[in-house]
């Protein structure tokens, strides 16, 4: 199985920063995409980042300017830099792995448990 590991999750002010990873493990072939949604109690995940395998990145319209995502290949990790933090960011982010698997090599996307992020003061 494809397992993905987050962390950097927490607490923090309006105006700090926090930094998310992700770390992937397990039957993978070759990965396709990495990225982050996120969900507020009541509401549908929404796209946060996400990054290709060639480098190629999008952002959803509140978090241009302000979140950064990259990638680690060596690693098979991805990182979500969060700055400029508001209040409605607070949310549970998921971390998403799209890839092709080592065992059946078909396409699969894996999810993983979510990462609470508070920004209150």
């Amino acid at each position: 199985q494809v397992q993905l590991v987050e962390s950097g999750g927490g607490l923090v002010q309006p105006g700090g920063s926090l930094r998310l990873s992700c770390a992937a493990s397990g039957s993978i072939f070759s990965i396709s995409a990495m990225g982050w949604y996120r969900q507020a109690p009541g509401k549908q995940r929404e796209l946060v980042a996400r990054i290709t395998s060639g480098g190629s990145t999008e952002y959803a319209d509140f978090a241009k300017g302000r979140f950064t995502i990259s990638r680690d290949n060596a690693k098979n990790t991805v990182y979500l830099q969060m700055n400029s933090l508001k209040p409605d960011d607070t949310n549970v982010y998921y971390c998403i792995l799209l890839g092709l698997s080592s065992m059946t090599y078909q396409y699969l996307d894996v999810w993983g448990q979510g990462n609470l992020v508070t920004v209150s003061s």
